[in-house]
């Protein structure tokens, strides 16, 4: 993995050992920011189910203004916090170990993000469903204006089409991965 664009381009990322973190692919993370691209310089960008953090690595590295990495599992936060020592990356991020709900039902400091990406384990539906609903509903309190919301999925893995407030207005398909977008409403 490497970091496609910005100032840390072309920079190797670490990945966490066996099947229980899937990393965004190089390609669709290029795909998915050419997208965001618009939206992304000064950006407050919240990274669900970081793993190895390369999304929101990505986010930094293309003028985000800050991103906050949710993970919980413990060998992916040593992946996560080791790509950003080696990246030299000291400031601009904040780590949250612990579970994905557990943090959008806590209250909040006034952060509002314009992008949330979420990427659980393929295997954990359940969690798409829950964090979108949360989003959708008590957690929306931290969605900026035309907020966007991403979950990357498996292709033939159907998404609804509202999670509450959310509405999906996009769908992006690229090999066996899926990317939908939401907005609030």
């Amino acid at each position: 993995m490497r970091v496609i664009a910005g100032t840390l381009r072309s920079r190797t990322l670490e990945a966490p050992t066996g099947l229980a973190t899937r990393p965004t692919s190089d390609r669709l993370r290029e795909t998915l920011f050419n997208v965001l691209s618009p939206r992304i310089e000064g950006a407050h960008f919240l990274d669900l189910y970081a793993g190895s953090g390369a999304v929101g690595i990505e986010a930094l590295s293309r003028g985000a203004t800050d991103v906050v990495f949710v993970e919980k599992a413990q060998p992916a936060i040593k992946v996560l916090r080791a790509n950003l020592e080696r990246l030299g990356l000291t400031g601009g991020f904040s780590i949250v170990s612990g579970s994905v709900t557990a943090h959008l039902r806590k209250p909040r400091d006034g952060s509002r993000f314009d992008v949330v990406f979420l990427d659980p384990p393929y295997d954990a539906e359940r969690e798409y469903m829950d964090a979108l609903l949360l989003l959708g509903g008590p957690a929306a309190v931290i969605l900026a204006d035309a907020a966007l919301i991403l979950a990357e999925h498996r292709r033939k893995e159907k998404l609804n089409d509202e999670y509450g407030t959310l509405h999906r207005t996009r769908l992006l398909q690229q090999g066996d991965a899926a990317l939908s977008f939401y907005t609030s409403h």
